[in-house]
C-alpha cells in the first residue's frame, strides 16, 4: 500500500492524528498539483498532524516545485502561509524576514490582508511587536510594517472571529496573537471583548484565556487578578461564573475513588490559579501522599512562592496539622535535609511539628541517611514527638550498623509510647526477626498506638508461636485499629489458628472493617465464604 493511499485510508476510517492531519492532508492536496511529488509529500502529514507539515517536506524535494510554495501562501491557515514563506526564503538563500516584507510590500493594498495578517502573527508568536520583527527585514521592513499597521483593524477583526472558533487550541493561540499585536494583556483583550459579546459566548472566551495561560505557565485567577479594574467588575465576574462551574465539575474527580484520578483532578486545578484556592486546600487533606504533595506544589504556584517560602509561611502558623502537607512536599526539593534539620532544631515551634519534620528525612535524598550523628541530638529530645519523628528516619539507616541497632533498642524502651511506636515501625520496616518475641510482648501495652504497632511490626517478623497473641487480641482488644492490624499479621503468617481466628471476627466483630479485613484474609488463605 502506498504512502498516500495509506493516509486516504487511516482518514476515512477515523484512525488518523486528528483533524490537524486532515487539514494538512487537504492543504497538501490543494497546492501541490503534481501527482508524483503530491504521493510523496503529503504522506509527511501523517506522523504529526500539524496543519503545515507538509511544507517541509516539499522544500527537501528536486526539482523544488516553487508554485506549490506561493500557491501555499494563499491558504486559510497562517501557519501554512508562514510555512511556505520560510520554505521559500531557504531556498532563495535570504532570511525569511525579508521575503515576508516582500510579499507584504508587493501585495496590491486591496489584497494583502493575508501576507499583513501572516507578518502580524508571525511577530506575536515571536514575542514582538510587528515593527520590532520587520526592522531588520532589509530595505522593504520599514514599509512593510507600516502596511502591516494601516490593517490592524481587519487584522483584529480576523483574530477576534478566531477568538470564537470551535477548536480551543485556536481561540488560544488567537487571543495570543491579538493580545501581542495590540499590545494589550490577554485579560485586557477577553474584557474588552466582553463588552461587545452576549454572555451566551462566556465559556467559549474564557477557554481561549486559559489556552494563553498555560501557554504562559500562568493562571485565568492570576491574569484576571492583574489586569482588572473597577470598572470591570461585571465583566470579571462573567468569567469567573464560568470558571467556578468548571470548578465545580471537578469536584467528582477531586473526591474520586483512585489516588491518580485525584492527582490530575489537582493538576487540572493549576490553571485556575487564586480561583481553585478552595478546591486545592481541600486536597491538603487528601489522604494520599502525593495527592497533598501535588496540592501543596500548585497552591505555592497559585501564591507566587517557591515551595519553601511557602512552607516556611505554614510552619509559622505553628500548626502541625497545616504545616504536614508542605513539609512533605519539600522532601523532594533541593535543601530539603537542611529544611528539615533546621526545623527540628527551632524549639519555638510546637513538638509535633518539629518531629514531622525529622521524620521527613528519612524520604530526603541529600546524605541524611547517612548520617546518624545528625540524628543523635533529636534521638535525646527531652520532647517525646521530636524522638519518635528522629526514631521513625532509623528505618532508613543500614540496618547492620551497630549504632542504628543500639538505637532502635533504646527506642523501645522508651517510656513515651510514641517512640516506642516508632521504633516497632523500623522493626518491621527492617524485617528484624528476633525482634518478635518483644513485639508479641508489646501487644499486651496500655497504650493502643503501641498494640497496634506492635501487630504491624509482627505483620512482616511474625511466626506461628506469635498466632496465640494475635489471636486473643483480634478477639478482646477494645480499639478497632489494633484488631485491623492483628487481623492482617494473622493473614501474614496463616495456619489453621490463624484461620480460625478470623473466622471467628468475620463472624462476631462489631466493627464492620475487621469484619471486611478478616474476610479478605480467609479468601486469601483460601478459606472462602
Amino acid at each position: 500500500m502506498s504512502p498516500a493511499l495509506l493516509l486516504v485510508v487511516l482518514l476515512a476510517t477515523g484512525q488518523s492524528a486528528g483533524t490537524g492531519t486532515k487539514d494538512c492532508w487537504t492543504s497538501c492536496q490543494r497546492h501541490v498539483l503534481d501527482s508524483a511529488q503530491r504521493a510523496r509529500v503529503c504522506r509527511a502529514c501523517l506522523p504529526g498532524g500539524r496543519v503545515d507539515a507538509w511544507v517541509g517536506a516539499l522544500e527537501g524535494m528536486r526539482p523544488s516545485n516553487r508554485d506549490a510554495l506561493v500557491s501555499a501562501r494563499k491558504d486559510a491557515d497562517w501557519r501554512v502561509r508562514w510555512a511556505a514563506v520560510r520554505a521559500e526564503a531557504r531556498l532563495r538563500g535570504i532570511t525569511e524576514r525579508r521575503l515576508l516584507a516582500e510579499w507584504v510590500s508587493a501585495s496590491p493594498a486591496a489584497a494583502d490582508l493575508d501576507a499583513c495578517l501572516t507578518a502580524a502573527r508571525a511577530a506575536a508568536e515571536a514575542g514582538q511587536s510587528s515593527a520590532d520583527f520587520l526592522k531588520d527585514a532589509g530595505a522593504r521592513g520599514p514599509d512593510a510594517a507600516a502596511r502591516v499597521w494601516a490593517r490592524r483593524d481587519a487584522i483584529r477583526k480576523a483574530l477576534e472571529l478566531e477568538l470564537y472558533a470551535e477548536d480551543l487550541k485556536v481561540r488560544g493561540v488567537a487571543l495570543a496573537h491579538l493580545s501581542g499585536f495590540l499590545g494589550r494583556r490577554p485579560a485586557r483583550v477577553v474584557l474588552d471583548a466582553l463588552e461587545t459579546r452576549p454572555e451566551a459566548g462566556d465559556a467559549i472566551t474564557a477557554g481561549a484565556l486559559k489556552v494563553v495561560a498555560e501557554r504562559k505557565r500562568t493562571s485565568v485567577g492570576r491574569l484576571l487578578l492583574d489586569e482588572a479594574r473597577p470598572a470591570d467588575e461585571a465583566r470579571v465576574n462573567r468569567l469567573f461564573a464560568v470558571y467556578s462551574r468548571e470548578l465545580e465539575a471537578l469536584q467528582a474527580d477531586l473526591s474520586g475513588a483512585g489516588p491518580l484520578q485525584r492527582r490530575k483532578a489537582v493538576q487540572a486545578l493549576r490553571v485556575y490559579g487564586p480561583l481553585a484556592r478552595r478546591e486545592l486546600e481541600q486536597s491538603l487533606g487528601d489522604a494520599d501522599r502525593q495527592v497533598r504533595q501535588d496540592a501543596a506544589r500548585v497552591l505555592a504556584e497559585v501564591e507566587g512562592l517557591s515551595l519553601r517560602q511557602a512552607a516556611e509561611r505554614r510552619l509559622a502558623t505553628k500548626d502541625a496539622a497545616a504545616a504536614r502537607p508542605w513539609l512533605e512536599a519539600m522532601v523532594h526539593e533541593k535543601g530539603c535535609a537542611a529544611f528539615f534539620v533546621g526545623t527540628a532544631r527551632d524549639r519555638a515551634l510546637p513538638a509535633a511539628l518539629r518531629g514531622d519534620a525529622l521524620a521527613q528525612l528519612a524520604d530526603c535524598d541529600e546524605g541524611s541517611r547517612e548520617r546518624l550523628g545528625t540524628l543523635t541530638p533529636y534521638l535525646r529530645d527531652s520532647e517525646a514527638l521530636v524522638r519518635a519523628g528522629a526514631v521513625r528516619v532509623l528505618g532508613v539507616l543500614p540496618a547492620r550498623n551497630p549504632e542504628v541497632a543500639e538505637a532502635t533498642s533504646h527506642a523501645l524502651e522508651d517510656p513515651a509510647p510514641e517512640v516506642v511506636a516508632a521504633a516497632l515501625e523500623v522493626v518491621g520496616g527492617h524485617r528484624l526477626s528476633p525482634r518478635g518475641d518483644d513485639a508479641a510482648v508489646l501487644l499486651d501495652s496500655e497504650h493502643p498506638v503501641v498494640r497496634a504497632a506492635a501487630a504491624k511490626a509482627l505483620e512482616h517478623i511474625g511466626r506461628p508461636a506469635h498466632v496465640k497473641g494475635l489471636a486473643v487480641c483480634l478477639r478482646q482488644d477494645p480499639v478497632s485499629a489494633v484488631r485491623v492490624a492483628a487481623a492482617q499479621a494473622l493473614v501474614r503468617i496463616g495456619g489453621p489458628h490463624a484461620a480460625a481466628a478470623l473466622s471467628d471476627a468475620a463472624a462476631r466483630d462489631a466493627d464492620t472493617h475487621v469484619q471486611h479485613v478478616s474476610r479478605e484474609g480467609l479468601r486469601r488463605l483460601g478459606f472462602g465464604l
